[in-house]
Order: C-alpha cells, then sequence, then structure tokens
C-alpha cells in the first residue's frame, strides 16, 4: 500500500475534472465516489444528475463561509493510495474503508469528529483510489494535518497487515521518485519496458559512473542519446541541466524533460560533482596503479580483475569502517554495478541491469557518504567503462564471473549493514540485487568452472589427496562440506596451480577462507576458488593453463631443489 500526499493546491474544481476525467493517458476507467464526509454526496461519475460543479460546491462551502481575508491561499488537500502490484484488486467496499482510515489517520476527518473536514474518495482503477479534501474543517478552523505524509505511511503498514496485502518497508525521503501512473501508462501504452523517467535515471547513472569532470559527464550524456538542456546562470556558470529520451514528447511533439534531482537526489548537478570534487580534494592512495588518461586503453578483463580487488577492499570497510565511508562505499558500489551492466556480454547483461537498478535504491540513505574514501571503486568503474565491452568466453567471461562472485558479497554485506541501521527499503533493494547477482553468476560462471572441475578430475589421486591435506589443514570446519560439494575438484585444480605459481596452498587458503560472508554462497568451493585465483594473480580461465605435473615429476624436482639447498656458494656439498 503505498500513500502520496501531493502538493496543496487552491483549485479544487479543476482536481475533480481530472480525476473524473479520462486522464493524461487515457487510462481513467469508470470514475466513480467510493466514499465520502457524507453518503449523500453526488458522484458525477454514476449519479444521473450529479456534476462536478455540484460537488465542487460542496466541499468547498466551509472554505467560502470564511471572510477572503481569512481564507487559506491553499485549500485542497489530495492523497492518492496505491496498491502493490502484487496485491489482489481491491472491492469499492475495502476501498472505502481504507479511505475512512486514511482521512482519520491524517488529520482531515478524525473518527467520531463531526465537524471534521469534508472529503471524497474517488477511483478511476483498479489499483488505486484519490482522496481530495478541503483544510477548513466545517467548524470553520483549520484542520490539524501536520507530519500526514508519515501518518499516511504509518496507517498504510497497519493497513496491509489487515487485509494481507505486501507489507512495504518504510522509507525516508531518500528514494528516487516514483513514475506516476500516467508516466506508467503511457510507457505500457507504447510497450516500453521501463517508464522514460526510469530508463533517464539509469542512463544519466551510467553516464556518472566514475566521471571525473562536468564535460566528460556530458559528453557520456550526448553519447548515451539524451537530449540535454543545461541551465546557465547569467555569469555563465553552469547551474544544473535536464534530459529527455529524443522519442518522448506531448502532445505539442516537444520533448518531456526531467532535471537530475527529479531523476534521483544524488543525480542533481551539485551531487554529482560532489564525486569528483571528492576526488580533487583528497591524496589519492592508490594513484600508482591507477592508468594515466594518455595510457593505452586497459582490457576488460584487466578491468575486471582490478574491480574484483576494488570490490574485495569495500568489503573490507563493511566490516571495519565508520557509517561514513560505509556510505560512500555504498554509492560507489552503484557506480560499479551501472559500469558492469553497460560492459556486459548479452548473457548476464539483464540479470546485471536489474542488479544495478534495484540496488540504486542502497546508494542513499541518512547517512551522508564520506565520498574521499571511495576512490578505488569509483576508479573500477571507470576502468571498466573505458574497457570496453567484455567477451562473454575466454579471460574476459571468466572475470566477468570472478567479479560477480565478489559482488555478491558486497551486496550481502550491504543488506546486512542497512538492516543493522533500520534502513527497511535499502536493505531490501540490496537483497533483491544480490539475487540478481546470483542469477547472473549462475549464467557466467558453469563453462569456467566446467574447465577447472575437468583439470580437477584428472589430477592423479595422491595429488588429490595432498590438496584435500591442504583443505583440511587450512580449514578444518568446513572440510568436510567442501569435500562433499561438485566443485571441490576445481578448487583441488586451483589449489595445484596455486603451488605450482609458487605459493603454500594451506596458507593461501587459510586466508582465502578467513573473509566474512561465506555462509551466504551457494557453494563454498565456488566462493574460494575465485577468490585463491585472485589471490595468487592466477587466470581466470584455466583453459590455457598447462596440465598439472604427475606426483613423480614433483618429487623429482623437490628432490633437485633440496640437492640444491646442500651445496655451498662455491659449488661444493655440504
Amino acid at each position: 500500500m503505498i500513500p502520496r500526499v501531493h502538493d496543496m493546491g487552491n483549485d479544487t474544481y479543476g482536481l475533480l475534472e481530472y480525476l473524473y476525467g479520462p486522464g493524461r493517458a487515457e487510462e481513467h476507467v469508470d470514475p466513480h465516489l467510493v466514499a465520502a464526509w457524507d453518503r449523500l454526496a453526488p458522484d458525477p461519475g454514476r449519479g444521473p444528475k450529479a456534476t462536478q460543479r455540484d460537488l465542487q460546491r460542496l466541499l468547498d462551502q466551509p472554505v467560502m463561509a470564511l471572510s477572503e481575508s481569512t481564507r487559506p491561499a491553499e485549500h485542497v488537500w489530495h492523497l492518492s493510495v496505491r496498491a502493490a502490484p502484487e496485491d489482489p484488486i481491491l472491492t469499492d467496499e475495502q476501498w472505502a474503508d481504507i479511505a475512512r482510515r486514511m482521512v482519520a489517520a491524517t488529520g482531515i476527518a478524525p473518527e467520531g469528529d463531526e465537524a471534521a473536514c469534508r472529503w471524497v474518495a474517488v477511483r478511476h482503477a483498479d489499483d488505486h483510489i484519490h482522496i481530495i479534501a478541503t483544510v477548513v474543517r466545517q467548524d470553520g478552523r483549520r484542520a490539524r494535518i501536520r507530519h500526514d505524509g508519515a501518518r499516511s505511511q504509518a496507517e498504510a503498514r497497519k493497513i496491509e497487515v489487515d487485509y494481507g496485502l505486501r507489507r512495504l518497508n518504510t522509507g525516508d525521503k531518500t528514494a528516487a521518485k516514483r513514475p506516476t501512473s500516467a508516466e506508467r501508462h503511457k510507457a505500457n501504452r507504447q510497450r516500453r519496458e521501463r517508464t522514460p523517467r526510469e530508463e533517464l535515471r539509469e542512463r544519466v547513472r551510467r553516464a556518472a559512473a566514475g566521471v571525473v569532470g562536468e564535460q566528460e559527464f556530458f559528453d557520456r550524456l550526448a553519447a548515451a542519446g539524451l537530449l540535454i538542456h543545461q541551465r546557465v546562470a547569467p555569469s555563465g556558470d553552469l547551474l544544473g541541466y535536464k534530459v529527455a529520451l529524443p522519442d518522448d514528447r506531448n502532445e505539442n511533439q516537444e520533448p518531456i524533460y526531467y532535471s537530475g534531482s527529479t531523476l534521483a537526489p544524488d543525480l542533481s548537478l551539485p551531487k554529482i560533482r560532489e564525486r569528483w570534487a571528492a576526488k580533487a580534494s583528497e591524496p589519492d592512495r592508490d594513484a600508482a596503479t591507477e592508468p594515466s588518461s594518455g595510457s593505452a586503453r586497459i582490457s576488460p578483463s584487466t578491468a575486471r580483475r582490478q574491480a574484483t580487488r576494488a570490490v574485495w577492499q569495500a568489503v573490507l570497510v563493511l566490516d571495519q569502517g565508520d557509517d561514513g565511508q560505509i556510505a560512500a562505499q555504498l554509492a560507489a558500489a552503484g557506480e560499479v554495478l551501472d559500469a558492469l551492466a553497460k560492459t556486459s556480454a548479452a548473457h548476464t547483461r539483464r540479470e546485471l541491469r536489474d542488479a544495478a537498478f534495484v540496488f540504486e535504491r542502497a546508494t542513499r540513505s541518512h547517512i551522508r557518504a564520506q565520498r574521499g574514501h571511495a576512490h578505488g571503486l569509483r576508479r573500477a568503474a571507470r576502468d571498466l567503462l573505458h574497457g570496453g565491452p567484455a567477451l562473454g568466453r575466454g579471460e574476459d567471461g571468466a572475470t566477468t564471473a570472478m567479479l560477480i562472485d565478489m559482488l555478491f558479497f558486497l551486496v550481502t554485506a550491504a543488506a546486512h549493514w542497512h538492516g543493522m541501521k533500520e534502513h527497511a527499503q535499502q536493505a531490501a533493494a540490496a537483497r533483491e540485487a544480490a539475487e540478481q547477482l546470483r542469477a547472473a553468476y549462475q549464467a557466467a560462471a558453469p563453462v569456467f568452472l566446467g574447465v577447472m572441475h575437468q583439470r580437477g578430475h584428472r589430477l592423479s589421486q595422491p595429488l588429490l589427496r595432498k590438496q584435500a591435506a591442504s583443505l583440511r589443514r587450512a580449514v578444518p570446519e568446513l572440510a568436510e562440506q567442501v569435500l562433499a560439494e561438485p566443485g571441490w575438484y576445481a578448487l583441488a585444480a586451483t589449489l595445484a596451480d596455486v603451488e605450482s605459481a609458487g605459493h603454500d596452498p594451506a596458507a593461501l587458503l587459510a586466508q582465502a577462507a578467513a573473509r566474512r560472508e561465506l555462509d551466504t554462497a551457494d557453494s563454498i568451493s565456488d566462493v574460494l576458488v575465485w577468490r585463491l585465483r585472485r589471490m595468487a594473480d592466477l587466470p581466470a580461465d584455466a583453459s590455457s593453463m598447462p596440465p598439472h605435473t604427475t606426483p613423480a615429476r614433483t618429487a623429482t624436482r623437490e628432490t633437485a631443489q633440496r640437492n640444491a639447498k646442500g651445496k655451498d656458494q662455491s659449488g661444493n656439498t655440504r
């Protein structure tokens, strides 16, 4: 149940004319009253002789009874109440009860108050009603409607329980504005997957991912095919911007523009400037690893591997950082998701796009982000975009799976943090994003894990036993569970690769397993595979690696090494 208090107005008739009219997109069907302050109130929708003017005069009567000097400048109160998409269609009687509860909760018409405001509830669609009221009570006093928005939300939570509806999370006023009913109907009529508002929000977010300056930002908006209008002060300073889709036009065939701030609170020009302003004012501890603007173009696989490292560091911040640092990491994580979705291969694009779309809600809260602490993730987003589209095969595809795996843990950690802070909507968005990432991983990883699985099956029994011993030594509490997983053979092959690269498999495995969130993984062995390959700097795609040596050859090499150690510097045996 989604209530929304609209701006106050001064035209009762104009609002009634809209509610009883066809709507901006011909979306209004059978407009009629479901409830009113007086059961005999005229219904212009179904009353044969009732008119909108009749209803307007009755609603405005207490207002007009005041002297002109004491009338409020704006006296029309408007609340829309919408059911969630998955809720059942409610009857007129049920909507009438909901309307009475809403006007009572908000102070328009407290229960039992005979001198309360006059109001009506109009239904012109299956899924919502509009409540219109005049805020002068019938005793001439002004209604007490302070905090009406919060009160309507609180009542909506109770209604959801009483009617068995989907229980929505309480917001904190940091969410992006929802598409209006007219926008949704227009999108459906035009067979758009998303409304122009949502499409623009996604394109602007992608344009802002990792951006380091104003000109680059606007260049990206233009490259995304958007119409751009900049608001410039007389001094020549840029004050703001708005964007439009070329094919989204009004009845006069004019583009319909949306300002950045109406798309989302963090997409206004001042908020976007904060992203690169923090970079300019803070020393970059990782500058040595950042490609310069004049360097060769980074490859998609290198960009993904570097992004995986940055995401890993962000996971550690969520474990140990303060709230401002964590908020900055989550905001920048949204940029990484946007960049990855834009550059992903076809078989993961839909899931990654959906993950980025829903995680957007988890990137903002009332906790102010200390943006100087998110350079690594912002640089990762930039590198992903500069690396360009990735193939779904080879090292590009394998590093994509590795990055998705790490992002899953970051997003899961974000859900946990938001839950601890009682950010209900953000926590729910992060959990939903995690499920989308899980689906993307399942599309990206199997072919590469399959290669490692085959390599593991080709290991000799002595070498398999050796890797199992390393597993038991490093993580005794997880060993038997991992050995029983189908992914064990891929992990065994990776442990052998780790050893061939000169690392201690047990030591590195202990480090990998000591990290958080293993209990949320579908397969612990899969997680450890990707962590080990990242930590040991092994190719994510194991198909290019040579087969493992046999135990006999390994023993011969170890014997030679021992013999070499037994000689002094002159070559003589000690």
